[in-house]
This record gives structure tokens, sequence and C-alpha cells, in this order.
């Protein structure tokens, strides 16, 4: 479990992390430099999901090797897709990263939502509904594995 208290934002006990693959992830389908031991450290503490549509086809050779399970989405809803596992996994135990229009709902719904603008760009939408904004993945990924930087963000 990931395990904080934020002053101002409160508790933070978090047993899941659902992320986002393109855009957030990967860029082109692509894992990004980095991504998988920092996935594979925080898998230790979470339970790791990353919920795609594979638009690239490339994410089981991308995600071999990453201690993760994988949510293959069909090209419909997916933004309601994405919310619903939340509410299944339970909205105040999980942490959420995302960057694009059909990651705001997961974003919102998460007990931390972090929006991550990189080669892609963000979702405005996107950008409104999450806690923390960083500018790479590792950045974000690095808020939770050390959880002082996250509480020097959130605290009042």
């Amino acid at each position: 479990m990931l395990e904080t208290t934020i002053p101002g934002f409160g508790p933070l006990e978090a047993d899941y992390l659902v992320l986002d693959l393109n855009g957030t992830l990967a860029a082109d389908g692509i894992l990004l430099e980095g991504v998988k031991e920092r996935l594979n450290d925080l898998a230790r503490l979470v339970s790791v999901i990353v919920v795609t549509a594979d638009t690239f086809g490339l994410v089981r050779r991308e995600l071999a090797g990453v201690d993760c399970k994988t949510e293959l989405l069909t090209e419909n809803d997916q933004d309601i897709k994405k919310a619903a596992l939340i509410d299944r996994l339970g909205a105040d135990r999980c942490v959420a990263i995302g960057n694009g229009r059909n990651d705001s709902l997961m974003l919102n719904r998460a007990r931390l939502g972090i929006c991550v603008v990189q080669q892609e760009g963000a979702a405005s939408k996107t950008l409104a509904a999450s806690d923390v904004i960083c500018t790479d993945i590792r950045d974000a990924l690095d808020l939770l594995r050390f959880p002082k930087r996250l509480t020097a963000t959130l605290r009042t």
C-alpha cells in the first residue's frame, strides 16, 4: 500500500495505480525510457493496472517484464470504462495517471489524479480534473515513489 498524509489534502492510502498507456507511459506505442523500472518499483506497493485501446498494437511487447495487469478497451466510451474501473477498484484506494480527454473521468474519480503533459499534450478537461500536473511521466511516478514531493505539491 502507498501511504502518506498530506496536510489539507488528507490521507492517501492507495492499493491501485491505474495508468493510461499512449501519451502517458508511451509515445507512439513505445514505453518511455525509465518507466519500466519505476513501475516495477511501485508494483511492490500497489497493483499497477495499465488501461489502453492498444492503438499501436505494441502493449504486450512494451509491457513485457513490467509487473502489471493490462485492461484492453474498445474504441467506444473509453472515458466511461476507465471511470468504471476506478469505481470497481474503490476510487478512494486509487491513484490514476493520464493525459487524454478519455482520462478525465478516471482522474476526477480517483483519490489522486495526476495529469502528464508530454509529446501528445493533454486535454484541458483532463488538466482541470487532476490534482497534480507533471511534464514528465517519470516525475509523476517519482511523486509516488518519494511521497514528500507529493506533500510539497498538495499541502495547504
